[in-house]
């Protein structure tokens, strides 16, 4: 039996290289990005068949999120170019989703406006802070991304009339705790690059 357990990360001996599976699963992530977006276009969020290859390629590419952190923490593969890459593509896949469903009438502007500026803000805040020390992703801002997800899906399948209408319900609790995370990170913003009292 090793020391390592799923939620303490192995040690790490010499250098953790580039090319690693966690990586990689980041790398496929964005690559599908752009496959999602064609599948999307193609099914025009009319024709039925595409419309459930377009989720099942956006829930494939979420899960890989999970694996390829889990991936890192559990064998110590985290790398710079990681911590860079993973929220670029986490961005990149939600960020298509949330303007396609806008663009085909299915979602209003102005959530996809709210979600994108308040998941930009977030990142640009982490770099702001950086030198003072790091945010970390907190349970809510995992439960913000879980609700994302769902909420996409949902929109993504082409649900019978009734299920449709939850749709909104769930997106509507994605853009709550949205809003409420962005404000707790940025009071956690604040705090880091407070001057701190010798006293």
């Amino acid at each position: 039996m090793t020391e390592a357990t799923d939620s303490t990360p192995a040690r790490v001996v010499g250098p953790v290289p580039l090319l690693n599976a966690a990586n990689a699963l980041t790398a496929l992530r964005l690559v599908l990005v752009p496959v999602f977006a064609a599948t999307v276009i193609a099914s025009a969020m009319t024709h039925a068949g595409w419309q459930i290859a377009a989720c099942l390629i956006f829930a494939f590419a979420s899960a890989t999120d999970l694996v390829d952190g889990w991936i890192a923490r559990r064998f110590g593969l985290v790398t710079s170019v990681g911590k860079v890459a993973d929220p670029i593509a986490d961005k990149a896949l939600t960020g298509a989703a949330l303007v396609l469903l806008s663009w085909y009438d299915r979602l209003p502007w102005w959530v996809t406006a709210l979600i994108l500026a308040r998941e930009l803000g977030i990142t640009a805040m982490r770099f702001w802070v950086i030198r003072h020390g790091v945010i970390a992703a907190s349970r809510g801002g995992k439960i913000k991304t879980t609700l994302q997800i769902i909420a996409i899906a949902w929109y993504l399948w082409p649900m019978p009339a009734a299920l449709a209408q939850v749709g909104p319900w769930i997106m509507g609790a994605a853009v709550v705790v949205t809003v409420a995370t962005g404000f707790d990170y940025l009071a956690q913003a604040v705090r880091l690059r407070r001057p701190r009292s010798d006293a």
